[in-house]
């Protein structure tokens, strides 16, 4: 069998964790033929719960699974770490702003960013699931200096896929009939899905729907999903969803984007290089497409309409605020 890799996963007994790790040791990831060491981080508080975790595991017997090592340390978990999810976060609940997930969560990715620095392997890949996801992946980047900017990623694969659903379920098709959907900015309600370049079954999908329903409904709807599934989960926020994303998310960036066949690029939140006018050093996110060895590159010269541009520069001016609120940590 091949060496296996070791994958960090944080915030390990909670509810994203629970669907996530199960599917990671099952091969989804990575494929039914690596092997993985998973290295699962808590808070001292939670590791208890982390046991049930861990015993479970165990009992799934799974082939690929080669150790699990826990700890509440996170130079212990990020070890010459092959992948990294970040997902231990303080969770949004109702009536929460998004200013208070900031300055809950800035410190936790500012010390797991000396960590990475610290001990993870040069070659990483993190993806930031916690929330404020594109700014909690912007402090754990510029805590960890001695890594390249490209190693890190925050996930808009969520919101991609709430975009196709909505989509498809407005055209009465299957998801796989959507393409190259556009997910722009940060991860919050101001974020904006775009339809300028999708397809349903190779049609334009603009054609398809109308102005109304894409302003009143496609985008808000999208938008405001996270806190939608909070409100029917009462006070739980989105889990399974999540976890299927993150997947979906890391395994692109692993396997590269051209082995998709039902998209050309997906959605994913990375520093900007300043194109489409969005200021270099941000966690935006853009349409990317990634090489089979990993090498990700931001989709240029698409068309930017005067709609979209007013909708891409609101969510880059809450991420410019953002950032500016946690100066200190950076």
């Amino acid at each position: 069998m091949k060496t296996p890799v070791d994958i960090a996963v944080t915030g390990a007994a909670g509810q994203i964790s629970y669907s996530l790790l199960f599917r990671i040791a099952a091969g989804e990831l990575l494929g039914r033929d690596q092997p993985i060491v998973l290295r699962l981080l808590e808070v001292t508080p939670a590791l208890h719960r982390l046991r049930a975790v861990v015993m479970e595991l165990n009992d799934c017997a799974y082939p690929l699974l080669h150790k699990i090592i826990t700890t509440d340390q996170s130079e212990v978990a990020f070890k010459d770490v092959d992948y990294v999810f970040l997902v231990g976060a303080k969770p949004r609940g109702p009536g929460m702003k998004r200013k208070d997930l900031l300055a809950s969560n800035a410190e936790i990715f500012s010390e797991q960013g000396k960590a990475l620095n610290a001990v993870a392997s040069r070659h990483v890949k993190v993806l930031i699931t916690g929330n404020p996801a594109n700014t909690n992946a912007l402090i754990t980047q510029c805590n960890a200096p001695d890594l390249d900017p490209s190693c890190f990623s925050a996930m808009s694969m969520l919101d991609h896929n709430r975009a196709i659903n909505q989509l498809a379920e407005k055209c009465g098709v299957r998801s796989m009939h959507v393409k190259n959907i556009i997910v722009w900015g940060n991860h919050s309600e101001t974020q904006y899905p775009d339809l300028t370049h999708a397809t349903v079954k190779g049609e334009d999908a603009l054609t398809l729907v109308d102005a109304d329903w894409i302003e009143n409904q496609f985008v808000p709807t999208v938008q405001h999903r996270g806190g939608k599934v909070i409100e029917e989960r009462n006070g739980l926020s989105s889990a399974a969803s999540a976890a299927s994303a993150a997947i979906g998310q890391m395994r692109s960036w692993v396997v590269g984007t051209a082995k998709n066949d039902w998209s050309d690029w997906i959605s994913m939140a990375v520093m900007s290089d300043g194109s489409y006018g969005i200021e270099k050093g941000l966690f935006y996110s853009f349409p990317v497409t990634v090489s089979p060895s990993g090498e990700l590159e931001i989709v240029k010269g698409l068309d930017i309409g005067a709609f979209s541009k007013v909708c891409m520069q609101v969510t880059e001016q809450e991420l410019k605020e953002e950032r500016d609120a946690v100066a200190h940590l950076l």
